[in-house]
């Protein structure tokens, strides 16, 4: 070689640094030289071999004197991130106190981790035969799910295998029709073209929705804070921002908090547009998902749909970005990198110079406050679209009440006479399981988890105990552990239990329950909702799965069973929390034409927060807690970082954080910016067998805290005692447990 190169790479490992390496053997200094940022490249470290990025080609090394290794090979040819993408997750990686590595491999897909080049494969598609095309409507009565592929192939000249999934028809639909000779298979086309931008026509707008469209820029950095209550017509405001986007030749990305949203979403999306529109999201296979990213970053894909980690598509032509339901919890990583996507999104926007819109019926007080202080444009949608008018919410107090599994009879009564008008009703527990415990009747013995402070809920399909918090399983057992008796029974009520309640009531009517156990299948949120679709009358039981975005036109009575969880939480967001879910759900009643109703069980219904939640809605709710954050200041009045540390010897834990502690106050010299709280057990001390501690630092400004966390964290790398513990730092937490 002439001269000497070194490769920069972030390696995936916990270790807060990156690492040199030479070329590859066969490749030149002045080919090396020629390879830009944001390549993979295999290197080996220590035994293994592990896929990084590269983040610079030097002519020195970082570290000199120290005997380098050479890579193994460069995978691709064409950087897997493009500049603007690197750079922002290299920012987030530092924002977050995360390790470069991990953090450039969490916003990978699968397939390019492991090694794989991003290749697109060719597909092979259906098409109509001249037989297909020519079927008189109605045909294949008998056969619906064929039925259906025929109708959706009369929409679209063809569809991949993939694209059939998502519309929920099953692949099984496929042969009969092959074998019928109805349809054919084809190449599917790599770039779909259409000389119009809209498939169907836009709705028209109320004078809300057109005062809020005419305000989003179409070009430049703005984030605006769309602020609609439930069935107000944000998605189609959505819709026409997007519209004015895809004219001007611009990509657009849409951010949505739950997988079960995805697929109701891409439909509407791809009905109403006539150019590609992927999805991308974790209940995809990893060939899909590398395909739909690889259509993102060459441009194909026009509008991207994904969950969190969507963030981080890379985009050819970016002109949007929108981020529905922007207060979910769900946008924030909880472990490994535990970035907001949030507020990723809103750091990408301002680097790439477009729009930003953060839509939802119940703002993030953070977001809210940024609104009031002007940072956010706040364009709020009040009135309901078309004529259907906002449900009134009833509290009823149950003190002193005979319930039956935890229903109150004037609740029974109103969910009959909901059923007799043959309409739906959506009944709300956020309780998963038959119930929250098993207890002993006669010794009052409850079923703990031996690995957590929590209880164990009952499950009756199949019928075990089951921890949520680690995952712990067990037999129900047959005879009280601790006095032998045979008479223990479930206490209190959940999802699977009120669904069993109700069915005994209402025998005549189709039970839905809607919850993480009941939608494990890969379709099974599309069928159960194409149900609710119908408009036959039915009961909806579920969790926060139904509260989220979902628009049933036929439900006119929402039943909230237990509304006082979030009074009294002890995490600080809990108030926040309870009233986002609680608007949310009732959100869901009275969204066409019916008029709809909402009763909210509670046993503290002369609750401060109830009443004002109840009587002046959730904008006067936030108004008072952001009152109570100011004072007692806490976010978002001040910046908040968390210090966890977990160890199955909880005195190890507690020890590495009394010295974080004392590290942190050497390093700032006790600047006055900066408040500690700590080290305190988490709200669940034991944990999955581990015991949990925090320690809280809070700023009055970002930089001091980031300065800190930044010095802290390599300081404590360094401490033996960071090797006998786990511990990570939470920047901007949401949650406290």
């Amino acid at each position: 070689m002439s001269s000497q190169v070194f490769l920069h790479i972030a390696v995936p490992t916990p270790l807060r640094r990156c690492f040199d390496y030479l070329p590859p053997l066969e490749v030149s200094a002045e080919q090396a030289l020629r390879w830009q940022p944001g390549l993979l490249i295999q290197v080996p470290f220590g035994r293994q071999e592990l896929v990084g990025v590269l983040l610079s080609v030097n002519q020195q090394a970082a570290a000199p004197n120290v005997q380098l290794r050479h890579a193994i090979r460069l995978i691709d040819t064409t950087p897997a991130f493009t500049p603007e993408l690197l750079d922002l997750c290299v920012w987030a990686a530092d924002y977050y106190q995360c390790p470069r590595g991990e953090a450039l491999q969490t916003a990978l897909p699968v397939l390019l981790r492991q090694g794989k080049p991003a290749r697109l494969r060719p597909n092979s598609a259906y098409r109509l035969t001249t037989a297909g095309k020519g079927l008189p409507e109605g045909a294949l009565k008998r056969a619906p799910k064929q039925a259906a592929l025929l109708a959706a192939l009369q929409q679209q000249s063809h569809l991949s295998r993939e694209e059939i999934e998502e519309l929920g028809i099953p692949r099984t639909a496929l042969k009969p029709l092959l074998e019928k000779g109805l349809i054919e298979i084809c190449e599917q086309p790599s770039f779909p073209t259409s000389p119009t931008i809209l498939r169907e026509q836009a709705l028209a707008l109320n004078a809300e929705q057109q005062a809020a469209l005419a305000r989003i820029a179409p070009s430049g950095f703005q984030v605006s804070l769309l602020d609609g209550a439930t069935g107000s017509g944000k998605t189609e405001v959505y819709l026409q921002a997007i519209a004015k986007v895809l004219q001007a030749g611009k990509q657009a990305l849409v951010l949505v908090p739950e997988i079960g949203l995805t697929p109701q979403t891409l439909q509407r999306f791809q009905r109403r547009f006539a150019v590609p529109v992927v999805a991308l999201h974790s209940g995809l296979n990893d060939r899909e998902r590398l395909a739909a990213w690889i259509q993102a970053r060459e441009g194909v894909a026009r509008v991207v749909i994904g969950t969190r980690s969507a963030i981080f598509t890379p985009l050819k032509e970016p002109g949007i970005i929108i981020v529905d339901e922007e207060h979910d919890n769900s946008f924030k990583q909880q472990d490994g990198f535990r970035y907001s996507a949030r507020d990723l999104a809103a750091v990408r926007a301002h680097r790439l110079k477009i729009s930003l819109i953060l839509g939802t019926a119940t703002p993030s007080l953070e977001t809210l406050s940024n609104a009031q202080q002007g940072r956010y444009q706040h364009l709020r949608l009040i009135q309901r679209a078309g004529n259907a008018q906002a449900p009134k919410i009833e509290p009823l107090d149950i003190r002193k009440l005979s319930l039956i599994a935890g229903f109150a009879q004037e609740t029974l009564t109103a969910i009959a006479a909901e059923i007799n008008a043959r309409n739906q009703v959506l009944v709300f527990i956020n309780r998963r399981g038959y119930a929250p415990t098993l207890e002993c009747h006669d010794c009052g013995w409850l079923a703990d988890c031996k690995y957590c402070d929590a209880r164990m809920t009952v499950h009756q399909t199949p019928r075990h105990l089951h921890c949520h918090h680690c995952d712990h399983q067990r037999a129900i057992p047959r005879r009280c552990p601790n006095c032998q008796s045979v008479n223990i029974q479930p206490l209190g009520q959940g999802t699977e239990r009120s669904e069993e309640t109700l069915q005994q009531l209402f025998p005549q009517t189709r039970i839905l329950r809607v919850d993480r156990d009941s939608t494990r299948n890969k379709h099974a949120m599309h069928t159960l909702l194409e149900e609710v679709h119908t408009g036959e009358p039915c009961i909806l039981v579920g969790t926060q799965m139904l509260a989220k975005g979902h628009h049933f036109a036929d439900v006119t009575l929402v039943v909230i069973i237990d509304a006082d969880a979030g009074l009294f939480s002890t995490d600080f967001r809990g108030p926040e929390r309870m009233g986002q879910l609680l608007l949310q759900v009732a959100g869901r009643a009275g969204r066409a034409d019916k008029p709809g109703r909402v009763i909210l069980q509670s046993h503290h219904t002369e609750h401060p927060l109830v009443q004002t939640l109840t009587n002046d809605g959730y904008h006067a709710l936030a108004e008072l807690l952001l009152q109570e954050r100011h004072v007692s200041q806490m976010p978002p009045f001040r910046h908040l970082a968390l210090l966890r540390a977990e160890s199955k010897r909880p005195e190890l834990a507690m020890e590495f954080l009394r010295l974080a502690r004392t590290r942190a106050e050497q390093l700032i010299n006790s600047s006055p910016q900066l408040n500690y709280l700590g080290p305190l057990p988490a709200i669940m001390e034991r944990r999955g067998d581990r015991f949990r501690y925090h320690l809280q630092i809070n700023s009055a400004q970002r930089q001091p805290l980031q300065s800190l966390l930044t010095q802290l964290a390599q300081q404590l790398e360094r401490e033996a005692l960071s090797k006998r513990v786990r511990w990570a730092i939470d920047v901007d937490p949401q949650e406290m447990s």
